[in-house]
């Protein structure tokens, strides 16, 4: 039942790709997304027959709210500007429908197999991402590191979901061999100048290190202290030429003594003076850029918490939110799997986290198919023997 999965799996990482990126210029309107989706659905849907189907849960009202807040999104296209790209922000948006319920039924029949294997293939991925970014692709304009024609940010995440993966793969296998591919992880991550997914790693890290630190002794803590400062060394000592002049601008020059953020705060400031504009229904879809955008070249807010605000007002604010909070509330604990829920959960965080300083709605799918992942992980029964036991329809 493996072969949905990757290709769901697959068509979450690869994103937007068209074969004009892989040079086919005259079939630029080939869009592999729904190419793949098809072909997973149909895997999907194989794999189903003659197997017992896990009902919908009563506490699965986080998973309504999400199909609303997207379907009122969708919606708003109605009210949207004259300028707006109504017509791939629909598509975006439907085919993020589509990832979310196949990932959502899929984790729900086997969540311990899914959330295995989809931390195995992450980590795969992101070793593949960080050779080919290093040896291969090599820097862009900007001088930072990206692989497969894909943005920089883009990457970085995959990068840190790589090291989620590594310490998840440790945990649920015991093996240690994940956790020695760390430092390319790491390596990668800064190669790619994303100082937003670096904070985004970050905050999950503390918070991950702050709920262990009642099971953690100290000779674990002095060990894991060690590891830390040999991982730098061999960063540094093993890191192209690039890495220190990248570091040096970005980080040290640009961020700390600059305190350049890209234009930033410019671009956010401008989403929240159009929520203010539009404070209920918000400007429709894209309406940021069909406003504001166009003018400018810029193609969207930069941070999804604003973008919703701007584009969806206080009704898509409040869709959002009763969908986070609900999810919440199943995750909680950790429900029948801490383990494999506390990983997705991790992976969710961070995806979201990292939303706040790039990307678009389509950008966010990662952190969505994960929280369906924690989802099935929490709400599922196991059985005695270990195996998963299908809810019952809720009455």
């Amino acid at each position: 039942m493996k072969t949905p999965g990757l290709l769901l799996i697959l068509v979450a990482i690869g994103g937007r790709y068209t074969l004009d990126r892989a040079g086919l210029l005259e079939l630029a309107w080939v869009d592999l997304r729904v190419i793949g989706l098809i072909v997973a659905l149909v895997f999907l849907s194989l794999s189903m027959t003659g197997r017992r189907v896990a009902g919908f849960h009563k506490r699965e009202g986080w998973l309504l709210a999400a199909l609303l807040f997207f379907v009122y999104q969708i919606s708003s296209a109605l009210w949207a500007p004259p300028a707006a790209r109504v017509g791939p922000q629909v598509l975006d948006l439907v085919l993020l429908i589509v990832l979310l319920l196949a990932f959502y039924v899929y984790a729900m029949n086997d969540p311990e197999n899914v959330v295995r294997f989809t931390f195995q293939l992450l980590f795969v991925t992101a070793i593949v991402y960080a050779l080919a970014a290093i040896f291969i692709s090599g820097p862009g304009e900007q001088g930072r590191y990206s692989a497969f024609g894909g943005g920089p940010n883009v990457f970085a995440r995959i990068e840190v979901l790589g090291v989620i993966s590594a310490v998840g793969l440790f945990m649920l296998t015991g093996r240690k061999l994940p956790l020695l591919v760390i430092p390319l992880f790491l390596l990668a991550t800064v190669l790619s100048g994303s100082r937003g997914t670096l904070v985004a790693g970050g905050a999950v890290a503390g918070v991950a290190l702050l709920k262990l630190r009642r099971k953690v002794s100290a000779t674990a803590v002095a060990a894991t202290g060690a590891v830390a400062v040999l991982t730098v060394g061999v960063i540094w000592a093993l890191a192209p030429p690039e890495f220190t002049s990248l570091f040096q601008e970005r980080f040290v020059e640009q961020t700390v003594q600059e305190q350049y953020l890209s234009g930033r705060t410019d671009i956010w400031l401008a989403a929240l003076r159009m929520f203010a504009d539009y404070p209920i229904e918000g400007s429709g879809l894209d309406g940021f850029y069909g406003l504001i955008g166009v003018n400018q070249a810029v193609e969207y807010p930069h941070n999804y918490l604003l973008a919703v605000a701007a584009e969806g007002g206080l009704a898509g604010l409040g869709l959002m939110t009763a969908s986070i909070l609900l999810w919440t509330r199943v995750v909680r604990g950790g429900g029948f799997r801490p383990q494999l829920t506390g990983l997705a959960v991790a992976a969710t965080v961070f995806v979201a986290l990292s939303s706040l300083f790039s990307g678009d709605y389509y950008d966010s799918r990662l952190a969505w198919m994960f929280a369906a992942m924690a989802a099935a992980a929490a709400l599922v029964p196991v059985s005695a023997a270990g195996t998963p036991k299908p809810l019952e329809m809720a009455r």
